[in-house]
């Protein structure tokens, strides 16, 4: 950048110095501008128009993003009611305490709890010991200092053990600002980004049997694990009431 007397000293006729044996000498009068050279002012329009475009795209500098009305001010598990889910598959386990650690920071609030449902006993072979368990799990972060869309978009394909090329994603329309569900054997995992917010809804299924070790063997390998593609609904439908519950 051409920095203010340097360009004053270029372009404009205006009063100069010249440092000769030491002594100052003085030209005084008005010096002929100098016309700007074509590329240099096609330069500064360049510049100005890509500046102009930038602050249009991504804002200007570290600009907070917009939270959309979410507050975190207490764990929204215990109350969560998961009506359609509930009807899907099977009400949340009544007895079962939610066990949840919630953090609220400057930078950041957030929250994750596991809600097991009721137990799936014998669901596919009755008598035989196994059932199938169904927990939900939830997590919501808070971003209010630094925008987590880059990173939403980043982690598309990543689960918590790494990227899974055979896991299965779909894009959720009309749901936050972008959407997905990423569904693998024996979970399924819907993720929402809106402004600063981060919210994701997962479903976990395991087959389980209730009885010791011999009884264990002698009644095979259990069930298969169940597709969890049919409960998409339930899980968009819970994650929306999630996500109204949040806004205040």
């Amino acid at each position: 950048m051409i920095s203010e007397p340097e360009m004053a000293g270029e372009f404009g006729g205006v009063e100069t110095r010249e440092v000769m044996g030491g002594f100052d000498r003085e030209f005084v009068g008005e010096r002929r501008p100098r016309r700007p050279w074509p590329w240099a002012l096609g330069g500064v329009v360049m510049a100005s128009a890509l500046w102009a475009a930038a602050l249009f795209l991504y804002g200007v500098g570290d600009r907070k993003p917009d939270m959309h009305g979410y507050q975190l001010g207490q764990d929204p598990c215990p109350a969560l009611q998961l009506k359609s889910i509930g009807a899907a598959i099977a009400p949340r386990e009544p007895t079962t305490e939610t066990k949840s650690g919630l953090l609220n920071h400057a930078a950041l609030d957030q929250i994750r709890c596991f809600i097991p449902l009721r137990s799936q006993a014998g669901a596919e072979r009755p008598g035989n010991g196994w059932s199938i368990e169904y927990t939900v799990g939830i997590t919501v972060a808070l971003h209010k200092k630094t925008d987590p869309g880059g990173e939403f978009e980043a982690r598309r394909g990543v689960t918590d053990l790494g990227v899974d090329p055979e896991a299965k994603l779909e894009t959720v329309p009309e749901l936050g600002d972008k959407a997905y569900l990423l569904t693998r054997d024996g979970d399924s995992e819907l993720r929402v980004l809106e402004g600063g917010a981060v919210l994701t809804l997962t479903i976990f299924a395991i087959t389980q049997h209730h009885g010791d070790d011999r009884r264990e063997s002698e009644a095979g390998d259990g069930p298969d694990i169940p597709d969890l593609s049919p409960h998409q609904s339930a899980m968009i439908s819970d994650m929306r009431d999630l996500m109204s519950s949040l806004k205040q």
